[in-house]
């Protein structure tokens, strides 16, 4: 397929702009987000992997999300950074300390931890602060759940993915390599929506559409019709704010 990139003319268009992609897992996020970086020559910021990464070393330390002096000591750890990735892998590695955590933070184990860890407010604070340190020279493509509505609320475009449970579902399986068996996909769609529940009724950063996003129902879109459907809205939205 040809990839539209910027035109000469489009790229002061896009030039220091910040777009944010929400959505709930399996709607094709982190995938668009990544590629859309590529294309745009942005750089890509996974918060969710931060989430991941806090939930990981947390399971690690033994942390009790109702304990402070725990969750302090979890916190005093947590220097996340990112790397360039390794070929033939496109993913930024996750990095804490020297030891990476780009395949480790996959697993159906922080599938299940990652919810209650994003939800709890001195590590959602903490993560803001450095998610808006790493967004502020702008020229980036954030996505997670929170980015459009707390993280960058003030970012050029928003963009919300989602997609049919059922998708979705097939999506996660997929990505793990399973079969997708009638059992394997009634317990996905079970996880998926214990996910967005919890998601969607924290009280720090819920899962939630910001008002002036553009909402893209992925269902029925390859990943390539995801990403150009995206470059159309920056176009789009960036014309059109800069006019």
């Amino acid at each position: 397929m040809h990839e539209q990139r910027p035109s000469a003319s489009e790229q002061g268009v896009f030039r220091g702009a910040v777009i944010t992609i929400d959505g709930p897992a399996g709607s094709g996020k982190s995938t668009t987000a990544r590629l859309l970086a590529a294309r745009l020559g942005f750089a890509y910021l996974d918060t969710g992997a931060m989430y991941r990464a806090a939930a990981l070393l947390g399971d690690r330390l033994g942390t009790k999300l109702s304990d402070e002096t725990s969750v302090n000591a979890l916190l005093g750890k947590l220097q996340i950074r990112f790397a360039p990735p390794i070929p033939p892998d496109d993913r930024p590695r996750v990095l804490l300390g020297d030891e990476d955590f780009t395949d480790a933070i996959r697993t159906p184990r922080i599938d299940r931890l990652v919810s209650a860890v994003a939800a709890h407010p001195a590590i959602r604070a903490h993560m803001v602060i450095r998610q808006r340190e790493l967004a502020a020279k702008g020229s980036v493509v954030l996505e997670g759940r929170d980015t459009g509505t707390v993280v960058c609320a003030d970012a050029d475009v928003k963009i919300y993915l989602d997609a049919d449970i059922d998708e979705r579902a097939k999506r996660r399986i997929t990505q793990r390599a399973e079969s997708a068996t009638d059992e394997t996909r009634r317990r996905e769609e079970d996880e998926l929506t214990r996910r967005d529940r919890a998601d969607q009724e924290r009280a720090h950063g819920p899962l939630r559409r910001a008002d002036d996003a553009v909402v893209v129902n992925t269902s029925d879109l390859t990943i390539d019709e995801q990403v150009d459907a995206a470059y159309r809205i920056c176009v789009e939205r960036l014309r059109a704010r800069r006019s």
